[in-house]
């Protein structure tokens, strides 16, 4: 499964991706900012992470930046995922793509996938000292629910608190509905 937005391609991970991940993730600011990563990161999860089958319904992708003179450059991850039986989002961009509106527009890709897959809702959630990802939350629709929760960061070694988020997606629709078609994501 592929995406084009306005200014990426999102994709699966191919295995010889494994190296530029690897030069991507291995930073302790951008992996303490997940559940999920270890810290240090290493080759062998950069390997096991380019290596992962997708699921149909939970879907990820390598966000890479088209480039009509080079190979076009891995940015980041975005995706789908189960927590506790609901679906969430997931991201995470290389520090140098930091402030570019690069998550915002790889969430609101991923976002219309969703709803074309089935999905009526989603969560997500940040940890209370990354406010920068709420406000990409915030951006594409999700509301913070009120609730915060306590969950394990591999990498940080420890529980942290998580600000949590919910949209409604609505129906499913096609990919390419507009945001004020029937039908349109509205947040909870």
């Amino acid at each position: 499964m592929f995406i084009r937005s306005e200014r990426l391609f999102l994709r699966p991970g191919w295995p010889e991706d494994w190296q530029e991940l690897l030069g991507k993730i291995a930073d302790e600011g951008v992996v303490r900012n997940l559940s999920k990563a270890p810290w240090p990161y290493t080759a062998e999860d950069a390997r096991w992470f380019a290596n992962q089958p997708q699921d149909k319904r939970l879907p990820h992708f390598f966000v890479t930046l088209p480039s009509s003179s080079a190979p076009a450059e891995l940015i980041g991850c975005v995706g789908l995922g189960e927590i506790d039986g609901e679906v969430e989002l997931g991201y995470w961009f290389a520090r140098q793509h930091w402030g570019r509106g690069y998550a915002t527009e790889a969430a609101r890709a991923v976002l219309r996938l969703a709803k074309v897959l089935g999905h009526s809702q989603l969560v997500a959630g940040h940890f209370i000292d990354n406010p920068a990802s709420g406000a990409v939350l915030r951006k594409v629709g999700f509301r913070p629910t009120g609730r915060l929760r306590q969950r394990f960061s591999l990498a940080r070694g420890y529980e942290t608190q998580s600000v949590e988020h919910r949209i409604e997606l609505g129906c499913p629709s096609d990919c390419d509905g507009s945001d004020d078609s029937p039908g349109a994501m509205r947040a909870a």
